[in-house]
């Protein structure tokens, strides 16, 4: 983290819930200020890095397994460093999602970019180029969002929305070893999509770019 060049780049991570529109703000936001926005293309780049199959970065990243069945991996594989190809653990869930960590690690040291979910607000929490952010709105709202956007009724989406909202929680859960996925004090600010406006709130998270860091995001 430290030495010369890290500020001149910054990372902004985005954590969302379902219907919230996180994704879409973080995409605008990107776009708005020049920069690439990562979210599956992280599995597709930490699977180069390692040269796993990405079809194992992406169905690590769709599962839990029980956390019975983690206990070995874990005595083996600690959540802070990146198992050996010979060791039997190198392609379990928890070494898979290390090596996507690294990854992510790397972008914070080598160029400035918007990370959607991965727990990013958490691998990079002791960087000073970071600004983590929390998108959340009312179920009203999410569901009003996940119906037009996936063209199902009002039942389906209420069940899309508690179903992905309870793995996200349980992914951030397990993977930050007991963190609460909605806990503000992990993140920057936390906005509220209904009552601030999605193209509001990609206004504001650049304002507070500009704020934190004392200078234009243009310069960062």
């Amino acid at each position: 983290m430290k030495g010369a060049g890290v500020m001149e780049h910054y990372v902004i991570t985005i954590a969302r819930g379902f219907g919230s529109g996180g994704k879409e703000i973080g995409s605008r936001l990107a776009e708005r200020l020049g920069i690439p926005c990562y979210e599956s293309q992280i599995l597709r780049m930490a699977s180069e890095y390692s040269g796993i199959n990405e079809r194992l970065f992406n169905e690590a990243d769709e599962r839990l397994k029980s956390r019975k069945k983690f206990l070995g991996y874990l005595k083996k594989v600690p959540f802070t460093s990146i198992a050996e190809p010979y060791m039997k653990a190198f392609t379990s869930d928890v070494n898979l999602f290390n090596i996507q960590s690294q990854i992510i690690r790397q972008l914070v040291m080598s160029e400035s970019c918007v990370i959607i979910g991965k727990c990013a607000d958490y691998v990079l929490r002791s960087y000073p180029n970071v600004i983590s952010i929390y998108i959340e709105a009312p179920r009203e709202a999410c569901l009003k969002s996940i119906m037009n956007k996936m063209g199902v009724d009002a039942d389906e989406a209420a069940k899309m929305i508690e179903k992905t909202d309870k793995y996200r929680a349980d992914y951030y859960n397990y993977y930050t070893q007991g963190g609460i996925w909605t806990n503000p004090v992990n993140y920057d600010m936390t906005l509220n999509s209904a009552r601030v406006g999605r193209e509001n709130c990609v206004d504001v998270i650049e304002q507070y770019i500009k704020l934190k860091f004392g200078r234009s995001s243009e310069c960062i």
